[in-house]
């Protein structure tokens, strides 16, 4: 059983501080909907075509052209808020958001301010150690991605390549629950993955299809439990954002930094400005990049160019019925029917892909045992030599055939490792290969005592101290085993000297 309420992490603050502080964190996770084509226009989505050959005219904001919205996009966005297990609004509309970005060729973002698609959910968030939090979610909105400005390819000009313009958006706005670094990084990790299970976020922080605002401000202990009582926001303390954050690791060490920055100020009788500020990773500091913004900054108002969107509880209903299962039940029916550990589970199900290929191998056959086989075997050569699932060059029906010749004793394990060594590395079947290779466990007790016997006869010194000191019989066993060029049967091994040296 998770605990739900563990205590509030504190930072301990800088030597000679007067307080201990606690964290609250708040988050507006960016991530790009996995469509071909963009929010408003056609163009295609795709990531790292030439610069400006993805661009529609409505994404240059050529005069006339008028915004038509991508229904697949308002689908994922709909499938994103059921996967949260948030209110799904039937009616929604589009507001400009004002501002001037070379690469925002409108001079104005539309998105969702006043009526977004999704209202309320929530994201359960386990930390590892048997606890976890339940991260409310405020809200989910639509909006067009601006696009890029390049400034390392000529030292006198600046470059903008509008590929990204128009490009759909979800903004997940999450409640000031989050109260520490490392519960941030989860909180990313864990709406990365439920996306990624969804199929309606590929989650590649690489390529920033997943990126993050993240707001931190310090509160003395007890602050956070007054504003869950009165929800007033001024008892957290004046939050200042780190913009666009595409790194769960740099997400860490910036709230950790930021947080000390404040206490400095507070701790030295100043006020911490509210602003918008950038994490710079060689210098372990954020520095200052805007006053923060109201929402009235921005001028805000109704988009002429389109209608509210309206939708019907029936498509709604069509959607939820054909979502996938997510990982935390995915993760609990992997607990129960294949009898795996809690860590077990959390690992095999942490992407989508690695679940999947469990499965297919745990197919009829002993849970636990397909489960140590892909995270040991599997996942260990993969991770040693920079891979994922998707790389592996050993298929489920491969390592299952590995587990199928273990189970009916046809090879050993340490015969098992050999096999999986040159099934990963030439491929084939495993069974072929055990046969063609004379890989098969000696099963015959005849000559694995013929082996023994030999053994015993050249070593009677070492035949006395076993019988002295039963744990030495273990010497005649690994000798067995190294003249059987550890074809034989362990067991019947085992039992053979037992046998024989125990009286």
């Amino acid at each position: 059983m998770l605990d739900l309420t563990y205590e509030m992490p504190k930072i301990k603050t800088i030597a000679g501080a007067k307080h201990d502080w606690e964290l609250v964190i708040g988050m507006e996770v960016h991530a790009q909907v996995s469509s071909n084509a963009k929010l408003f226009s056609g163009a295609s989505t795709q990531f790292g075509a030439e610069p400006n050959s993805n661009v529609a005219f409505v994404d240059a904001a050529m005069p006339g052209m008028l915004p038509v919205i991508n229904e697949y996009c308002v689908e994922q966005a709909v499938r994103t808020g059921l996967g949260l297990k948030a209110d799904i609004n039937l009616k929604s509309a589009f507001d400009r958001k004002n501002y001037f970005y070379p690469d925002l060729p409108q001079g104005y973002q539309i998105s969702q301010l006043y009526h977004p698609i999704v209202g309320e959910g929530e994201v359960l968030v386990e930390m590892g150690d048997g606890t976890a939090r339940m991260v409310r979610i405020e809200r989910i909105h639509m909006e067009q991605d601006a696009g890029k400005s390049i400034h390392d390819m000529d030292p006198h000009m600046s470059f903008v390549d509008l590929n990204r313009t128009g490009v759909c958006l979800m903004e997940i706005v999450s409640r000031p629950d989050i109260r520490g670094p490392e519960e941030a990084a989860a909180y990313i990790a864990k709406l990365r993955q439920i996306m990624r299970y969804l199929g309606t976020c590929d989650g590649n922080m690489q390529n920033g299809n997943l990126r993050a605002d993240v707001n931190v401000s310090i509160c003395l202990p007890g602050a956070y439990e007054k504003y869950q009582e009165t929800q007033d926001f001024s008892q957290l303390g004046t939050r200042c954002e780190i913009k666009n954050m595409n790194s769960m690791r740099f997400i860490q060490q910036a709230i950790e930094v930021e947080a000390r920055r404040q206490i400095a100020i507070v701790e030295g009788g100043g006020e911490v400005e509210q602003e918008t500020r950038l994490y710079d990773p060689d210098k372990g500091e954020t520095r200052s990049m805007r006053s923060k913004e109201e929402a009235h900054d921005y001028r805000y108002f109704p988009d002429p160019d389109l209608l509210p969107l309206e939708i019907e509880q029936a498509w709604v209903d069509d959607i939820a019925s054909k979502l996938p299962e997510l990982p935390d039940a995915k993760k609990a029916r992997f607990i129960e029917v294949f009898g795996l550990t809690d860590y077990d589970a959390s690992v095999l199900t942490a992407e989508v892909e690695s679940a999947a290929y469990f499965e297919e191998v745990a197919k009829g056959r002993n849970g636990k045992l397909a489960a140590n086989w892909v995270i040991n075997e599997l996942f260990g050569r993969l991770k040693k030599e920079d891979h994922d699932i998707t790389d592996s060059p050993v298929s489920p029906a491969q390592l299952g055939g590995i587990i199928d010749l273990i189970s009916s004793d046809a090879i050993s394990g340490k015969i098992a490792k050999d096999l999986f060594e040159i099934v990963y590395t030439e491929g084939g079947d495993p069974a072929q290969i055990v046969e063609e290779r004379g890989m098969k466990q000696v099963t015959d007790t005849g000559a694995i005592e013929a082996a023994l016997d030999e053994i015993i006869a050249a070593n009677p010194a070492q035949v006395e101290k076993a019988k002295v000191n039963p744990k030495l019989a273990g010497w005649f066993v690994g000798q067995v085993m190294k003249a059987t060029g550890g074809k034989a049967n362990p067991k019947a091994v085992n039992e053979l000297v037992s046998k024989k040296l125990g009286g």
